[in-house]
């Protein structure tokens, strides 16, 4: 970015010079790293096919066929409108869970209803005592 700005302020020949090593090293140090990340995950399939991990050995396989393949997270508002950004995604899947769970404020403890199992009976009665006890 450094040698980017310098070409930018003076387009002469050592900045331009300047600015194709620095995209030349770039360039190398990335094809680097792919060589070593293919190289680590043919290791691992090699691996999951001599431990006989089959399951792990062909999804392995697949993903190398398919290679990269980039997500999208995209997510309808209310309006039917594409939202990408995280923030509000978030914001629409906590705006979801909360009418989903009906979560829109303080309940008061009044309104709290109690399911039981057991239907709430009144209390035994003295006669009543008297009838299971003979």
């Amino acid at each position: 970015m450094q040698a980017t700005r310098q070409w930018l302020q003076d387009p002469s020949k050592s900045t331009v010079d300047n600015l194709n090593n620095v995209r030349r090293e770039a360039s190398r140090h990335f094809r680097n790293k792919k060589k070593e990340y293919l190289k680590a995950e043919l290791e691992e399939l090699e691996n999951n096919s001599k431990i006989k991990n089959i399951r792990d050995l062909y999804r392995g396989i697949n993903n190398f066929k398919k290679g990269y393949q980039p997500r999208t997270n995209t997510l309808q508002d209310q309006k039917s409108d594409l939202v990408a950004d995280s923030h509000n995604i978030l914001a629409r899947w906590r705006n979801h869970f909360s009418q989903l769970l009906n979560i829109h404020g303080v309940n008061d403890g009044r309104q709290t209803e109690i399911h039981t199992t057991e239907p709430l009976l009144p209390e035994p009665g003295a006669c009543d005592v008297k009838f299971f006890s003979n």
